[in-house]
């Protein structure tokens, strides 16, 4: 299936998560903390903290971890 990452079209795998795709396209970090600009990406990866943090179709503030990608979802990231 296709998702756009930052305006580039990517494949990804039925039933990955967000956080799986951006590993899979090289990832380790997609955004930074407020004060300090530290890198986050996954940290416990089952939503319960919020480094994973993404926007997705729109919608911002989505844990990377916990939400499927779906067919045509566009990702932005912060791009740290």
């Amino acid at each position: 299936m296709r998702v756009t990452i930052d305006g580039v079209q990517h494949s990804a795998t039925p039933g990955q998560t967000v956080a799986g795709a951006l590993l899979a396209d090289g990832r380790t970090s997609w955004r930074t903390t407020r004060g300090a600009g530290k890198p986050r990406g996954v940290f416990c990866g089952i939503g319960v903290c919020f480094d994973c943090l993404v926007t997705v179709n729109g919608v911002a503030d989505v844990r990377a971890c916990q939400r499927l990608l779906a067919e045509g979802d566009d990702i932005r990231t912060e791009e740290p």
